[in-house]
């Protein structure tokens, strides 16, 4: 498995404040597992200023079954995605 750092604005989707589904690179993704709430003690790269406190981890499928996990964080100007694991 691999760890890449992104930077990419995402539409999160939270249904009783868990995400069902995303927008990510212009295509849209289910989450397949069960989310993890993730901490700002946990993000394994220190995070800009203008990231959030917290963030989900969880695997995302497309509709041509690529799945990676991915790192998704709460910033003032909305979502992000932080890391990609393929």
């Amino acid at each position: 498995m691999s760890a890449t750092s992104v930077e990419y604005s995402t539409t999160l989707w939270l249904v009783n404040d868990i995400p069902p589904r995303m927008m990510f690179a212009g295509r849209r993704w289910r989450v397949t597992d069960t989310p993890t709430r993730l901490r700002h003690s946990v993000w394994s790269a220190p995070l800009e200023p203008h990231m959030g406190l917290y963030g989900w981890r969880f695997q995302g499928t497309n509709e041509d079954g690529l799945s990676p996990v991915l790192d998704a964080c709460k910033g003032e100007d909305g979502w992000r995605v932080h890391r990609n694991y393929d």
